[in-house]
């Protein structure tokens, strides 16, 4: 990437249930890069110019709602890069915005188009200041305004389940379902709406982000099958390649394996 500068921020000890960081990133150079789905949404300000997304025949708009993806994307930037990112918890999102994350499913959209007048006051001052660490303060501000509307019970069921999932990715559906203290048919409704994807197809992300932080630490392809529960090892290749499009070790030749959902940079 050349000279790239990469900062992360923690947030306040309110929105630490929510929030999982803020990163800053200013670039002048030119880049791409391959992204693999991480398992949060996320809202980004683009303060120069956004990048773009082949995969999605796509531009970012400069503020973006980045939901739940299935499938590995390459990013790029023509130069003069300079994003604010929030990185949420995998079912945080949707208390803070009217649009339920499945709407934004496998895909990026203008923060503008949900029409919410006060997120859209806050891209206005976010993308006209000159500070970054004031442009992320910015934001914790108004996340901490939104949060006496955010309904608990809803919230803390499925914060329940994703720490199970997290914990365990191969755990039945059934027994997700129980945690929440709601039937199936209701919790896979109620998840899709909170997560932005049904659980199932979650928990295979999970499992993914989980095989990442294995490799990231030395784990060999038959260690990480039994350790997150897939088949074997040959089951782990499958699914590895269909979110990176590459084998285990063809990514480890070319980078280092990083997993967004495990680990914590601030």
């Amino acid at each position: 990437m050349g000279e790239t500068d990469i900062v992360f921020f923690r947030p306040c000890e309110l929105l630490q249930p929510y929030v999982r960081y803020y990163w800053v990133l200013k670039s002048h150079d030119r880049f791409s890069t391959l992204t693999f789905p991480i398992g949060c949404p996320q809202i980004i300000f683009h303060r120069q110019s956004p990048l773009f997304i082949p995969e999605l025949d796509t531009r970012q708009d400069v503020f973006t709602i980045s939901g739940q993806v299935n499938f590995p994307a390459h990013i790029r930037s023509d130069g003069d890069t300079e994003m604010i990112v929030t990185v949420f918890h995998p079912h945080a999102v949707g208390a803070f915005i009217s649009t339920p994350p499945i709407s934004f499913y496998n895909c990026e959209i203008s923060g503008y188009d949900i029409n919410d007048r006060s997120l859209n006051e806050l891209a206005s001052r976010v993308l006209d200041c000159g500070d970054s660490g004031r442009c992320v303060r910015l934001i914790e501000r108004w996340l901490l305004m939104r949060l006496r509307d955010i309904h608990s019970t809803k919230f803390s069921r499925i914060g329940s389940v994703v720490k199970r999932m997290i914990a365990f990715p191969s755990t039945p559906i059934t027994e997700l379902a129980g945690i929440s203290c709601l039937g199936k048919k209701q919790f896979e409704r109620v998840f899709s709406n909170c997560v932005g994807m049904m659980p199932k197809e979650y928990s295979r992300i999970v499992r993914f982000q989980k095989s990442l932080w294995l490799m990231q630490n030395g784990q060999d392809n038959t260690g990480i099958a039994y350790d997150t529960g897939y088949a074997d090892q040959s089951h782990f290749i499958r699914e590895f390649k269909m979110f990176t499009g590459c084998t285990p070790g063809r990514l480890r030749d070319e980078c280092s394996p990083y997993s967004d959902l495990f680990t914590q940079p601030v």
